[in-house]
């Protein structure tokens, strides 16, 4: 059971410490951050934040998934690992 979990449809206007604050209701918050654009700064309405343990990480996604935050339903979750696309090539032949 993993403790990372990943938070979808945040409302723009919420940062790391705005996240961070939100889930500390459910116990220890190791880190907190919210994807943003590389070259505008700007949030990408998604997130992850790492819970103290698994059944911390569980209480806040019992807790907080479908919650409204400014009008909007987060979608909160286990976090999976990212799956590997097998290169940069897409699905042409090395030569």
């Amino acid at each position: 059971m993993s403790n990372k979990i990943y938070v979808g449809n945040l409302p723009y206007s919420i940062d790391d410490a705005a996240l961070r604050h939100n889930f500390s209701q459910y116990g220890v918050v190791a880190s907190a951050k919210v994807m943003t654009d590389r070259d505008s700064g700007r949030s990408k309405g998604f997130g992850f934040v790492e819970m103290g343990s698994a059944q911390e990480a569980q209480a806040a996604i019992g807790g907080l998934n479908g919650m409204s935050v400014e009008g909007r339903a987060i979608v909160v979750n286990l976090s999976r690992p990212k799956e590997s696309t097998g290169g940069g090539y897409g699905n042409r032949p090395a030569y």
